[in-house]
């Protein structure tokens, strides 16, 4: 029946399904071959491609796909680079419309042709690309910059995050070609801060040749304020007065701030941040160690419309403080990782129920078994769940029982259709106290690294997730082989897992569990002590679309049985460590 489906539909259908899916689909027959190409070409996939003359045939082939979005590794100044780039602007040039050079090393006449012949740029990550920036020279002359103006007419996002030379003038230089900029990032680019520049700025003291000043960033804001609507500053060291200069210009209409890591901001200037900037619906906070209760309190009362906030490592939260992000009834990611406040978590959890889809409470070690048992009852709706390094969960949390020794709470009291659901034999000691982790049906991500005291008794009983993509195991010390395969049973659609320092899996496990994920595209089992060349012979057989393997610190995993492994499956690359002279020695191959 399917195949009676208009192209255009079955397209449409296919772009619902996960990356791995599409891929599997697209086996079935040419026209759903045809459909899934589209719907990867429909949704932003995109396609890392290594910078070698080995690369040149595949950038004409996803030319002749229509391929728009790509990322190029390993970009320098040589001849085979400046190969691929011509061969990039010549196939895949015409429709491309997002582009990574990220960390690469072009010359900047390689990259102008590149960028003159992407007339339909949307997105440029030029992110840690200090060769283009080095000289201060970057599209110096006028003929060369009204070219590349005409081709980034259309760019609606620039990554200049990690450029240590980038100046005033580089800035101004390629800023000017890009009118149609909404979204700019300069995170962790060196900023100066001239005294008295709260105040505003005048003349050319305001201009910098050798350095990025605030005064002439505060300048483009200025004159792009009607149309920015995204700015990343984070690890700028952004002074308190600057931010206020910032929210108070004229038209500044900003969606979507990051300022993590901008550790010597204070509360009283995100309090007027809040004032001046009601629209904001994504903010980053995370790492801006001053701020007290009155900075949650103000995102509270001010960014009624915020859907995205990430407060992690603010160490001078208290649970008055935290307890104010009730109020975001419209939030969907709260990040609050390594803020020690398991009562604070408690008590707004039944509030945020109806909106959270992503939760971090990574390295909250304080978190507890009663927390968690509140986060399955209320946010049953999440797709995203990191838990790592919460060391006081215990099985009996995940399974919903009540511990022994636990005497009676004020826990929020589960919905009347969400009982606890025991996927096991009761054990006469433990008696149900709410839903298990398993209500989390949604879930496409689940991270319980290093929470210690987890055990085959609960995670053998509730990592049931049919969607599950991604999850990490990693320091679970009682983790067995008979945790492994009800695992790999209970989550067939694995694509990233990481098992490092699980050091009671055996070659026998790997060999009842590999055959349940054949979707597998990244594994790490470093320090996975027990694991052989047996189990790379599994990974092998089993594991066909696996595309990153690490072993590292695997002692009878050798590097002969790594490169084995790599000559049967080279487009894996493997990671695996030796010792050599009493060092370790960390190989990529």
């Amino acid at each position: 029946m399917a195949e009676s489906l208009p192209l255009e539909m079955l397209t449409y259908i296919l772009s619902f399904l996960p990356l791995s899916d599409q891929k599997e689909a697209s086996l079935v027959s040419r026209t759903w071959y045809c459909a899934a190409q589209n719907a990867l070409r429909e949704i932003n996939v995109r396609y890392n491609i290594p910078v070698s003359s080995a690369s040149l045939s595949a950038i004409k082939s996803l030319g002749l796909r229509g391929i728009s979005c790509i990322g190029l590794i390993n970009l320098d100044g040589s001849p085979a680079s400046h190969q691929v780039l011509q061969s990039v602007a010549h196939y895949l040039g015409p429709h491309l419309q997002s582009l990574c050079l990220g960390g690469g090393s072009p010359t900047e006449a390689s990259f102008v042709a590149l960028i003159l012949g992407c007339p339909a740029l949307r997105i440029l990550d030029l992110s840690g690309c200090n060769s283009l920036f080095t000289s201060g020279t970057l599209l110096a002359h006028p003929e060369t910059a009204q070219s590349v103006q005409k081709a980034l007419s259309g760019l609606r996002e620039l990554n200049l995050a990690g450029l240590r030379d980038l100046s005033d003038p580089s800035f101004n230089q390629l800023s000017s070609c890009a009118p149609s900029l909404e979204r700019l990032s300069l995170a962790y680019c060196h900023l100066s801060f001239e005294p008295g520049l709260a105040r505003g700025f005048t003349g050319s003291q305001d201009y910098h040749p050798a350095k990025l000043s605030f005064c002439n960033l505060l300048r483009f804001v200025k004159e792009r304020a009607g149309r920015l609507h995204a700015l990343d500053l984070g690890g700028t060291g952004l002074p308190p007065e600057t931010l206020k200069a910032l929210g108070q210009v004229a038209g500044l209409q900003l969606q979507e701030l990051s300022l993590h890591s901008c550790r010597d901001l204070s509360t009283e200037a995100v309090t007027t941040l809040c004032r001046q900037q009601p629209g904001l619906t994504s903010l980053d906070l995370s790492g801006c160690s001053e701020l007290t209760d009155g900075a949650l309190l103000a995102v509270s009362r001010g960014l009624r419309h915020l859907r995205c906030l990430c407060v992690g490592k603010l160490q001078r939260l208290t649970d008055a403080g935290c307890t104010a992000l009730g109020g975001l009834r419209q939030l969907q990611s709260l990040d609050m990782a390594e803020c020690c406040l398991d009562a604070s978590v408690f008590s707004m959890i039944p509030v945020l129920g109806q909106s959270l889809r992503v939760l971090d409470l990574s390295s909250c070690v304080a978190l507890t078994n009663q927390t968690l048992q509140a986060i399955c009852t209320y946010l049953t709706h999440l797709s995203v769940l990191r838990l790592a390094w919460c060391k006081e969960l215990c099985d009996w949390g995940l399974l919903g029982l009540r511990e022994p020794s636990e005497e009676p709470t004020h826990m929020p009291q589960p919905r009347p259709e969400l009982e606890h659901q025991d996927s096991g034999p009761k054990e006469s000691s433990l008696q149900p106290r709410g839903p298990s982790l398993l209500v989390l049906q949604a879930l496409q991500e689940l991270d319980l690294t290093a929470c210690s005291k987890l055990t085959d008794a609960s995670l053998a009983k509730v990592l049931q997730f049919p969607q599950l993509r991604q999850l990490s195991l990693s320091l679970l010390p009682a983790l067995t082989d008979l945790g492994l395969v009800a695992v790999a049973r209970g989550c067939p659609s694995l694509e990233r897992l990481a098992l490092s320092h699980c050091g009671r899996l055996s070659d026998e496990g790997w060999a009842q569990a590999a055959g349940s994920w054949p979707r597998l595209q990244h594994l790490n089992l470093s320090s996975c002590s027990q694991l052989t060349e047996q189990t790379l012979d599994t990974i092998g057989q089993e594991c066909k679309q696996l595309r990153v393997l690490d072993v590292a610190m695997c002692p009878s995993i050798n590097v002969a049985a790594v490169r084995r492994f790599r000559d049967r499956l080279p487009e894996v690359t493997c990671v695996q460590s030796r010792f050599v002279g009493g060092a370790d020695l960390t190989l990529t191959l």
